[in-house]
């Protein structure tokens, strides 16, 4: 809460206890016993009343009779008629005192009600200053505002501290220079670049790159996320953009990052109900401050996304975004490094081999590695140790990647021999085939996706691109577990539906995508671009033809079938390690690289 808020709760507060402490006082005031006419007329028979004062009222006759009994005690009577009281007590030899008639308090009548409402008003005056006043987020006066955060030396995290993206930091770096010393580059005519955009995979340190340069940076770094400009009412979104740039332009040079760019910045004309909606002018207000009539010098605009394929191309254009950097997955060396980064506070045993998890890790993200890592703490913390063990890496990788082993989970001997052949038939062609890698673990304890066991790989490198041999070598292996089920039961189950569904996408993708058909040809059919934007393909149809689609159905199964009938020949040819392997499995549930290896030498 900010402290608009705190002096606003302290003045409701303050108002709160005074209208309580009037309440109680009101309340100690009317709550005097009762006292009659007719007590009075006994005590005063009795002789119990020692003096009396009259106090009339400025209603005359009315007033009241403020006694004193013999005992001390005081009492208040009053009357309708204090003329007739002065009577009674003349006959009782009661001599009264008779105070004047009170007259009006000219201040409590004239001067106290100026003041009270001089007093309100003041009040009122400062809640209005308090909501306008910038930093609230949800009053009426403050929706056009921005709500970018500006970096104050908080931020720790340098460049160093980025691992595995080494292209990306030295382009990184160059934007801080620039900065930094624009006089160097000007003197050669060379422009300051007005955007940078990085764009890459979930996970792969796009924000961390960001949060670098602004420790990096010593100048003004502005944060925020493109879901903050856009509001349910019009117009909030574009007044941010604006409000936004002012204020960067009052601390040029800065650097204004804009996380999840894709939210405000979406390729427009795209809905149902044509292209004018909030977001599209937001967008709109965002590409006149990048580069339109207003200039805008000293302030460099970054900006990360995962769907660059969705943004607007205007704000792709050099003058918006100058440079592009792709932050990719790291390759072998880089999860090393990431890795080494991650594990300087977690103490790791002897047989930590950081260099062979970075091997197992292919195609792993930095915030896969970071997780990875995490989990294997966990293990070591469940197990009361206070260091890492590579076994430890090795459960986590397992979790991680596949789920956790449901080891207490009740299965039929038959299940298990039925899974305990499905997987040995994987893992077969893994080793066989030579081009989708070694067999890393076989297991047939079921995991927490629902699968009855696995067979994972040991990828040896970092593949840039996939060929067609790879390709067809891994629909093989997603059919080898039906195969293996075929040849030893004579009958099918379901245990495959995930493998055939992986095969069938994957023979998909190179019949329409990647044009690896010999009757097709080299021609792309795929329309998925992942994205459906549902103004631009409900009136969308198709590039080819019926009879192309009868086609591509009909070359994606003579893939399969091919693929089915080499797989096949293949585990027959190597029956007696199926058989080993299995009984091998159904013994110890799960087994390693050696020893499998060692069934094939046996």
């Amino acid at each position: 809460m900010n402290r608009t808020g705190k002096g606003l709760n302290l003045y409701f507060v303050i108002i709160i206890a005074l209208l309580l402490i009037t309440v109680w006082i009101s309340s100690l005031s009317n709550n005097e016993e009762d006292y009659t006419y007719s007590e009075f007329l006994q005590e005063l028979e009795a002789g119990s009343i020692k003096d009396i004062v009259i106090q009339p009222n400025k209603e005359t006759p009315t007033g009241a009779l403020l006694l004193t009994m013999e005992d001390g005690e005081e009492k208040v009577l009053y009357v309708s008629d204090v003329t007739k009281i002065e009577d009674l007590l003349t006959k009782h030899n009661i001599s009264p005192v008779l105070k004047d008639v009170p007259q009006e308090n000219w201040f409590i009548t004239s001067i106290l009600p100026i003041i009270v409402m001089l007093v309100i008003g003041v009040f009122l005056f400062t809640m209005m200053n308090a909501n306008n006043a910038g930093g609230g987020g949800g009053k009426m006066m403050n929706f056009g505002k921005s709500r970018a955060r500006l970096a104050a030396g908080e931020n720790k995290i340098t460049l160093k501290d980025v691992a595995g993206l080494k292209e990306e930091k030295e382009e990184l770096e160059e934007i801080v220079e620039f900065l930094k010393e624009p006089s160097k580059f000007t003197r050669v005519g060379a422009r300051i670049p007005k955007g940078v955009l990085l764009e890459g995979a979930p996970g792969t340190g796009k924000t961390l790159l960001a949060k670098a340069i602004a420790g990096e940076a010593s100048v003004p770094f502005f944060s925020i996320s493109g879901s903050d400009f856009v509001e349910m009412f019009v117009g909030v979104g574009a007044s941010r953009v604006r409000d936004l740039f002012a204020e960067a332009k009052k601390n040029s040079p800065c650097i204004i990052f804009i996380d999840e760019i894709d939210a405000v910045a979406r390729r427009r004309g795209t809905g149902m109900g044509g292209g004018h909606d909030e977001r599209e002018q937001t967008l709109n207000q965002l590409l006149v401050e990048m580069d339109g009539f207003g200039v805008n010098e000293g302030i460099i605009v970054m900006a990360a996304t995962n769907r660059v394929d969705i943004l607007d191309p205007a704000i792709l254009r050099p003058g918006r975004f100058d440079r592009k950097i792709s932050v990719g997955t790291p390759d072998v060396g880089g999860r090393e490094e990431i890795l080494k980064v991650h594990v300087k506070n977690k103490p790791l045993a002897d047989d930590v081999d950081l260099k062979q998890v970075a091997q197992t890790t292919a195609g792993f993200t930095g915030a896969d590695l970071e997780n990875l890592l995490n989990e294997a703490a966990i293990c070591a913390a469940k197990e009361t140790r206070n260091f890492i063990k590579q076994e430890d890496i090795k459960s986590a990788f397992i979790k991680v990647g596949i789920g956790s082993e449901k080891r207490s989970r009740i299965i039929s001997e038959k299940e298990k021999k039925i899974t305990a052949y499905h997987e040995a038939g994987h893992a077969i062609l893994f080793h066989v085939l030579p081009e989708v890698g070694p067999v890393y673990t076989v297991s047939i304890i079921p995991t927490g996706l629902g699968a009855a066991g696995y067979t994972m790989p040991l990828p040896e490198r970092d593949e840039m691109f996939n060929t067609k041999g790879r390709m067809l070598q891994e629909i093989m292996v997603s059919l080898g577990g039906r195969i293996a089920e075929e040849l030893i039961f004579d009958d099918i189950t379901t245990g495959a539906s995930s493998d055939i569904k992986r095969a069938t996408k994957l023979a998909r993708k190179m019949v329409t995508r990647f044009g690896m058909s010999q009757n097709i040809g080299v021609i792309n059919y795929d329309d998925d671009d992942d994205e459906v934007f549902i103004g631009r393909d409900l009136a969308h149809t198709r590039s080819h033809s019926e009879s192309i689609a009868g086609e591509i159905d009909r070359e994606v199964k003579v893939l399969i079938d091919d693929c089915y009938v080499r797989a096949k020949k293949v585990i027959m040819e190597h029956e007696s390690v199926l058989h080993k392997c299995a009984t091998l499995l159904l013994e110890k549930e799960k087994i390693t690289r050696v020893e499998f290896e060692e069934l094939f030498e046996g």
